[in-house]
């Protein structure tokens, strides 16, 4: 009898370890444009390429999260649309007995770092397939871009806190 009152605790304490886990990763959506063709891809010219990469949270439960990375590729000539390539890759992380003040950083860090590949690729394979030379992404430092999304909101913070106050 006392082995399975001391195996309880031990089993409840397991229960509350904190765990990350991801549950699925996956192609949300997936854009290829090509507006000017085919008129445009006679032009011998080289393309200027732009490209955007943010992230996306959704809160689905207290500890399920959908994260996304959402990118957009836009190559030019001669200011013309050469193509552009929409992506928005997602994956379902899930939080388990994680202080909530760690959740946060890991939702804009370490679960942006874990998506990126499987973007990069992806990006990378539909430019391929539509007869150009396919674009690899340069690595993104997600620890950087958060630490800047943050400064970004303490700053509108304050600076409504500023306009709110009386003259």
């Amino acid at each position: 009898m006392t082995e399975n009152t001391a195996a309880a605790p031990e089993n409840n304490e397991e229960a509350k370890q904190p765990g990350f886990r991801i549950q699925r990763i996956y192609l949300k959506d997936l854009s290829l444009e090509q507006p000017n063709a085919p008129q445009i891809l006679l032009v011998a010219a080289e393309p200027t390429v732009e490209v955007e990469v943010d992230v996306v949270v959704n809160r689905l439960s207290d500890e399920i999260f959908e994260v996304a990375l959402i990118s957009t590729v836009t190559a030019k000539v001669d200011g013309k649309v050469l193509f552009l390539v929409e992506v928005k890759q997602a994956g379902i992380f899930e939080f388990n007995h994680i202080p909530p003040e760690q959740i946060d950083p890991m939702l804009g860090i370490a679960c942006p770092t874990i998506l990126y590949p499987y973007l990069r690729s992806n990006i990378a394979d539909v430019i391929s397939r539509a007869g150009f030379q396919p674009i690899h992404l340069n690595e993104i430092n997600f620890h950087g871009m958060y630490e800047h999304r943050i400064r970004q909101a303490q700053e509108a913070a304050l600076a409504e806190a500023k306009g709110s106050l009386p003259n």
